[in-house]
């Protein structure tokens, strides 16, 4: 048995990430490079040790082989724990039978054994793709206060919005007495986040039930709220006030790379009172040549620039030729920009190589790049000599020089 913890957090990390397309072929969703040093997945495991919380254990089940690397003993993020720390949990087989997870609560359910070891009060459901700081120790605090079955994290979005959202309808106290999915007209602009906090004992209950009923699709959302609602469990709102996006879509993980550069966003990285931890690659200082340009741009270790690059976010080890052109772009580890090439609203993934007088991307015209899009390269592939990749275009193969 291990030493007792109030509280456990379970980080689902199992995506597939099909909405990011040629980004996610390789590597789990949570797994995706951000904001030029940093995967997605640092965001929650940061805040959970920001937090107060050190043991996680993070489920994964798609493409989990960079995720499980990169995770390795947690040291990153100081959860190299002997008594918790953070624990990679794929499905696995018991007895005679095995399974993929099912949906996020049959995930939690398979996973009730981990969860006992610890005997804890309470256990912290994350997702494992979205990105944002925020203290769950406050969120456990009100959680205890009111004593709450289940706690659910919530932000207000626009009324135009709130038909793509999980929408809590909630009493004057925050109390939730309606769940409702994506609803075409929604009563209330709190949207779920998708960040739960339950009561240990009661949600072993409902999971088991759940399991059991050969009817459900095994989803919190879907199946284990809208059962506690029913029975008359003591569900409450808990409101988040700060950044937060959900980076599932092109558009949204280029705006939230872009959203670095603004000095207005509310996400800041460079907050010493909650920083967000990353591995550091090794690499050497970046290096600029005498008549490069460099604008606007955040820059990472082992970077070579001899060309121009603005309003844009590069990974480590990156280079750009002279006579190279980089804007409104993401440059995630190891890309290469050669000699003339132009590169513009567009995502270039690890190790792509674009070359030489090669274009790549475009500009918006009315300014709206969901309308519009981003041009994505994917990992290793090679935009050959001359070749066009235009706006709102993916290239998941090499593209052959023209001739």
């Amino acid at each position: 048995m291990y030493r007792k913890k109030e509280c456990v957090a379970m980080l689902l990390a199992g995506g597939q990430g099909s909405r990011l397309y040629v980004l996610t072929k390789n590597v789990a969703k949570p797994a995706v490079p951000f904001g030029g040093k940093y995967r997605i997945i640092d965001f929650p495991l940061s805040n959970c040790v920001n937090s107060g919380i050190d043991t996680v254990g993070v489920l994964t089940q798609y493409e989990p082989h960079v995720l499980n690397a990169y995770i390795g003993s947690g040291q990153t993020w100081d959860l190299d724990r002997l008594r918790g720390g953070v624990y990679v949990l794929p499905p696995y087989q018991k007895g005679k039978t095995s399974e993929w997870y099912k949906g996020t609560a049959n995930a939690i359910y398979q996973n009730i054994q981990f969860i006992d070891d610890y005997d804890p009060e309470y256990v912290l459901i994350l997702s494992g793709d979205h990105i944002y700081k925020m203290n769950y120790n406050k969120m456990l605090q009100q959680h205890k206060e009111t004593g709450a079955d289940a706690t659910i994290a919530v932000l207000d979005v626009p009324l135009t919005e709130a038909s793509r959202f999980g929408i809590m309808n909630c009493k004057p106290d925050g109390t939730i007495y309606e769940f409702e999915e994506k609803p075409k007209n929604p009563k209330s602009t709190l949207a779920s986040m998708g960040i739960y906090i339950f009561s240990w004992k009661k949600l072993r209950k409902y999971l088991i039930e759940d399991e059991d009923n050969s009817k459900s699709s095994n989803d919190f959302g879907k199946d284990i709220i809208p059962a506690m609602l029913g029975n008359g469990e003591k569900l409450v709102s808990y409101r988040f006030e700060g950044y937060w996006k959900d980076v599932g879509t092109i558009e949204s993980l280029w705006e939230a790379n872009m959203d670095l550069l603004s000095p207005n966003s509310g996400l800041n990285l460079s907050d010493d009172s909650w920083k967000i931890y990353g591995r550091t690659t090794g690499s050497p200082p970046h290096f600029t040549a005498k008549n490069a340009s460099v604008k606007h741009t955040l820059l990472s270790e082992g970077c070579e620039i001899a060309g121009e690059v603005s309003e844009s976010v590069l990974f480590s080890d990156v280079k750009i030729a002279k006579g190279a052109k980089v804007e409104y772009s993401i440059l995630m580890p190891g890309a290469v920009i050669e000699e003339g090439a132009t590169v513009r609203y567009s995502i270039i993934a690890e190790n792509a190589v674009i070359a030489k007088d090669a274009v790549v991307g475009g500009s918006p015209s009315d300014g709206d790049v969901d309308k519009w899009g981003v041009a994505v390269v994917a990992e290793g592939v090679r935009i050959g000599r001359g070749a066009t990749l235009a706006a709102k275009e993916m290239a998941d193969e090499d593209l052959p020089d023209v001739k």
